[in-house]
């Protein structure tokens, strides 16, 4: 049972003490004031706390898609090309231009000169070619896995010191904004040389942004520095040259309760994963909120039907019908989490309301579990041919309130006599499990990214294979592949014109739901909380934080 407010609120402040130790002196903001005490005019110098909820996992390019891990390769690592965050429009970085041919298999991009990674070495064509040679093949000696959000990819050619050009094997329409993203920050060869596994110490990522790693605890901290040579944002950015801030502190702080009351006690100055619940006690003190949503696919409950209990169409569309997403926003969040319309965000390149499709419909349901076959028993659970309606998932640390979120959603589906076993997400048992459909019948997914690819990369089996197509790690012989789905997820990837494109993630989109293989629960920002003397704060299109323009007010 969650703790009401006002004992939250005393256990943040406590805590917060505890942790005083650790953050005593670190701090660029103590003592905060109100931002109206702000001078408007940038300060440069002071150090940052920025206290994240989960410690970073690997910190190779790819993996970014991991929030602690994209928090901290955003302040080391450029990219080709920035999106920017309003628009969605691509725009120069690294590259100061490029072309592509009608057919989408080739593109071309300049580099701009003098841009150096923090060793020394020149972000060059070569060095550019050899990252999207390794994110868009993987390397199989070194462990390294290809890239999520590039598709279609066959190689690169250096064309000049500074131009490089890549080669696809069919059209490859995502690819310039998949150049953005932080799967695609551009590494020094020597980062690249090092086995995956050896990537998972940030000392060993030199990137080419405006901070580099000064030291690390494992699993505690990580340190940064700026970069008194930098001089290579964005075109655009409003802050040229080196960072503002001297360093950045991110502090591994899982406690929810530590995070806000160590920020509202001035030992923190920028916190992520803001609980909904502590958004009006850190309003009411007039620090910041920012929530900034992720474009992509929704906070959702997948199926894998490769096992029998959701293998009936009909089972998955009565738990569809049983879910009631409005009651979970309502009860457990903000405002700033609106229930899900679809199985991706509205402000997702591509989404189509399908709320119609969504509606909750608890007599629908029990009516369709019925003709299934699944008949209530004595203890209310349904059974069918000695098998129990009785379902096994896994806690997402990750996701906001997620242990909640499946607790509200098991009392739904009892009331329509199924069983959700909802186990703790830090198991150590969770990874195995969640690879195979006979002990994970139904798992939490999301993913974000500003472009309709996301879609693929959620589902598509050669990526994140959200449904476990072909049986997962199970031993057993399965049979279960969505040839619909997979071939609508390849023809998106690999279309040129526009309009078809959309349409296509909209066929997607009516797929999934309904062939009830998803169930969309709400959209999902990454909310952050600062305080009142922070200036400056950006994120990047999908709600992972730049702090290259931050700078602490005089207060």
């Amino acid at each position: 049972m969650a703790l009401p407010k006002t004992v939250r609120a005393v256990t943040a402040g406590i805590a917060a003490l505890t942790l005083a130790s650790v953050l005593a002196g670190c701090s660029g903001g103590t003592n905060a004031t109100t931002a109206a005490d702000a001078t408007g005019t940038p300060v440069t110098g002071g150090t940052l706390v920025y206290l994240e909820q989960q410690a970073h996992t690997n910190l190779y390019p790819p993996a970014g898609g991991f929030y602690p891990n994209g928090g901290i390769l955003n302040q080391i690592t450029d990219k080709l090309t920035y999106q920017d965050p309003e628009t969605l429009k691509i725009e120069p970085w690294l590259a100061e231009s490029w072309t592509s041919n009608p057919q989408l298999t080739e593109y071309t991009f300049k580099l701009r000169s003098g841009v150096t990674f923090s060793d020394g070495t020149p972000v060059d064509a070569a060095a550019v070619a050899r990252n999207f040679d390794t994110y868009g093949l993987g390397n199989k000696a070194l462990n390294q896995p290809v890239s999520e959000v590039i598709n279609n990819y066959d190689h690169s050619e250096v064309i000049d010191p500074l131009t490089v050009k890549f080669h696809f094997k069919k059209s490859s329409p995502g690819f310039l904004q998949g150049t953005a993203t932080i799967g695609s920050g551009i590494v020094s060869v020597s980062t690249l040389n090092r086995k995956f596994d050896d990537l998972g110490n940030a000392k060993n990522i030199i990137g080419s942004g405006p901070f580099t790693v000064a030291s690390e605890v494992l699993g505690q901290e990580v340190v940064l520095n700026a970069r008194a040579d930098y001089n290579w944002g964005p075109k655009t950015a409003k802050h040229q040259g080196r960072a503002y801030l001297d360093t950045v502190k991110i502090v591994v702080t899982p406690e929810d309760s530590v995070r806000t009351g160590s920020l509202l006690a001035g030992q923190g100055d920028l916190i992520r994963q803001v609980q909904a619940y502590d958004e009006k006690q850190v309003a009411a003190k007039d620090y910041k909120l920012f929530a900034p949503g992720t474009r992509g696919v929704n906070d959702s409950i997948v199926f894998r039907p490769d096992n029998a209990l959701v293998s009936d169409v009909r089972v998955r569309q009565a738990l569809l019908k049983a879910t009631d997403t409005k009651e979970v926003v309502g009860t457990i969040f903000s405002e700033n989490y609106p229930a899900a319309t679809s199985v991706l965000a509205k402000e997702a390149t591509g989404y189509v309301d399908l709320s119609a499709k969504l509606g909750h419909d608890p007599e629908k349901a029990k009516e369709l579990l019925d003709e299934a076959g699944w008949r209530v028993g004595a203890d209310g659970i349904r059974s069918k041919d000695g098998a129990t309606l009785s379902l096994t998932i896994y806690e997402s640390l990750p996701q906001p309130q997620n242990k909640a979120v499946l607790q509200l959603v098991a009392q739904q589906w009892e009331k329509v006599g199924v069983k959700l076993n909802v186990l703790a997400g830090d198991s150590g048992s969770k990874t195995v499990d969640n690879l195979d459909p006979e002990k994970t019948p139904v798992a939490v997914a999301m993913v974000g990214r500003a472009d309709p690819d996301v879609i693929k990369s959620q589902f598509y089996p050669k990526n994140r294979d959200a449904l476990l197509q072909k049986g997962g790690s199970s031993q057993k012989v399965k049979s279960f592949v969505d040839e619909k789905l997979n071939t609508l997820l390849e023809t998106e990837t690999a279309r040129t014109d526009p309009d078809h494109r959309l349409k296509d993630v909209a066929d997607i989109q009516n797929h999934l739901i309904d062939q009830a293989l998803v169930i969309p629960i709400f959209e999902e920002p990454q909310v952050f909380a600062a305080a009142p003397y922070l200036q400056g704060l950006a994120f990047e299109a999908v709600g992972r934080p730049s702090l290259y323009g931050v700078w602490l007010a005089k207060h």
